[in-house]
Parts: structure tokens; sequence; C-alpha cells
């Protein structure tokens, strides 16, 4: 089935039941179903919208690959390839699948990577000790803390974002 035709299947599905709101800068993500721009999650995966560009796809491609993977603190660090994640490898993961990262990095570095602000496809938010993305409107997290985390989730629920810097790669 063609990625066009699933998601005008799944887009009433998916308005039922996403949770969904309007996106509020600075104090906390929240998602925000777009028909035809926004990236549903199905049985855990992410499934992108049809318009999506080639480093987008590669990029939710990346995150459904590892979105079952355990959480393990500097799992990804050595190599993107790795049997286990947690936050900074997973966002390394992703960003290095849609060409956009040469070699895995740290939380706090993404403080400073690629362009200041939201993207329009991939945002980056980053603080000392965590790091977390949007891709195509859904978030790919490891959870709020290293306490929590069962490893790289795809989610469109809320997460306060006070205190994160957001940066996105360059054109997108």
């Amino acid at each position: 089935m063609t990625r066009d035709i699933l998601n005008l299947l799944l887009l009433p599905l998916c308005a039922l039941l996403c949770q969904c709101g309007s996106a509020s800068a600075g104090k906390s993500w929240v998602y925000k179903f777009a028909p035809g721009k926004t990236a549903i999650v199905i049985r855990g995966r992410a499934v992108p919208p049809a318009n999506a560009p080639a480093d987008v796809l590669r990029a939710i491609s990346a995150g459904n690959r590892i979105c079952t993977k355990p959480y393990r603190r500097g799992g990804g660090h050595a190599h993107f390839e790795d049997s286990a994640y947690d936050c900074s490898g997973t966002v390394s993961y992703v960003l290095h699948a849609a060409g956009q990262l040469d070699e895995p990095s740290v939380s706090g570095a993404f403080r400073s990577y690629g362009r200041s602000g939201k993207g329009k496809w991939i945002t980056v938010y980053a603080r000392r000790g965590h790091v977390f993305m949007e891709v195509a409107g859904l978030r790919l997290d490891t959870g709020y803390s290293d306490a929590d985390s069962d490893g790289p989730r795809w989610s469109s629920h809320s997460r306060p974002t006070k205190g994160y810097t957001m940066r996105h790669p360059t054109g997108l």
C-alpha cells in the first residue's frame, strides 16, 4: 500500500486518537496533528506524511529501527549501531541516518548543533544532561530522565521544554 493511501486511510483514525493541541513556544512540547504535514504513531512506529523530504524519511526510518531498543547510558556513543541507546545516542543515530551528522555526540553538544530555532521538519531540543528531537511533528525521546527511560520511543505526548535550546539541521 502506498504511503499516500495509508495516510488517507489513517487520517480520520489519527484525528480521533492523537493527543492534539497547540504548540506552545518555550514551556512545553505539544503534538499538533496537521493532515499531510505531521507523522503519526501506529503500534509504536512513526508513519511519515506523504510529502516529507528524503532526509526526513530516512530519519523516521532510522527512528523506527531503534524505537524498540532498550536504554543504556552511553548507548550509541562509540558507534552509531548499538544494542541500546541513550538520549544523545538516539538523536545522533537518527541525524546520521538523515545525512545530518558525521559522528555521535553528547547531549550538551547539541545545544550548538545546526541552526538556532525550530526547524520545518526536524528540531532538536537540547540541554545539559538530556536531548530529544521532533521529526515531522512527532517526538523521539528516551524519557524525562535516565531513571524513567525504556529507550528510544516515538510519542505524541506533551513534555516540558523549560531550559531546552531548540536547534535544527540547515534546510530542515
